[in-house]
């Protein structure tokens, strides 16, 4: 017997394998007469960790609020698994998972009230979204804290429930933005090792934002992102070759102050 396709089913089942998790082209977006992003392109591959590194308002969060269509981009094309966040909303936003930098969890909730909320919204069934949400717990090791209130919880594992909420809908690709802010060196470290374990045994595309250089891999993929702009995109090794150093965040300053030194030059001949 025929059966009707969820959203996420028909994803699923269209989506290529040749497409990239994310895909980032030409994209700008100001507020009023400040550019905060300014002609972006990058990607962010299937079955990888991209880190997306940059200092304090380089525009992460700006871009990560066009991915998750919090703001429209009216410029270039943003496409999750090779689908267009403005053309195809709804099968875009299936195959993404987002973890923001400021907390979204109702406190005075239980952990499972929370997971079955989000799982609500994505259209699950009761039934199965209770099942979905003690496998996502178990992936972070939380599944026996699932009846206690979030409030009872440390940052590090409301981290973690909120890791395991956006993985209920099982998306191909995974957004964190600066996910390790304020926790301490341990659940940084723990939340980090649990992200990479889903890339491994899922095969999900992570963009990770962060200005941290210490959270980067030599086997993972960099794009560096300063005043709204891409300045470099590659391997960590590509990065460290440009700059002529073994030290990545040698490399990420180096490749920062190539573009504070352009941008100094420009503006003395603009006045000149």
């Amino acid at each position: 017997m025929s059966q009707v396709m969820t959203i996420e089913q028909q994803t699923r089942a269209a989506g290529s394998h040749s497409e990239p998790a994310l895909s980032v082209t030409g994209v700008t977006h100001a507020f009023g007469s400040r550019k905060a992003l300014d002609d972006v392109t990058l990607e962010a591959p299937g079955g990888a960790f991209t880190a997306l590194v940059g200092q304090n308002g380089a525009g992460k969060t700006t871009l990560f609020s066009l991915i998750t269509r919090l703001y429209d981009n009216r410029s270039g094309s943003i496409r999750v698994l090779g689908y267009d966040v403005r053309r195809n909303p709804a099968a875009a936003l299936s195959q993404l998972g987002v973890v923001f930098q400021s907390r979204t969890l109702d406190l005075e909730l239980t952990v499972l009230q929370n997971l079955l909320y989000h799982a609500a919204l994505h259209g699950i069934g009761r039934r199965e979204a209770k099942e979905r949400a003690y496998a996502a717990l178990r992936r972070v090791n939380l599944d026996a804290r699932a009846k206690d209130r979030v409030r009872a919880l440390s940052g590090g594992q409301m981290r973690r429930v909120e890791i395991a909420r956006a993985l209920l809908h099982q998306p191909s690709l995974l957004l964190l933005d600066e996910p390790t802010t304020g926790l301490d060196i341990g659940s940084r470290r723990t939340l980090i090792e649990e992200v990479r374990r889903l890339i491994e045994e899922d095969g999900i595309g992570v963009l990770w934002a962060t200005h941290l250089v210490d959270e980067i891999e030599v086997a993972d993929r960099v794009v560096v992102l300063h005043k709204g702009r891409v300045m470099a995109s590659g391997a960590v090794d590509e990065l460290k070759a440009r700059a002529g150093t073994d030290d990545v965040g040698a490399a990420f300053l180096a490749v920062v102050g190539e573009s504070d030194a352009e941008a100094a030059v420009l503006s003395r001949r603009a006045l000149a």
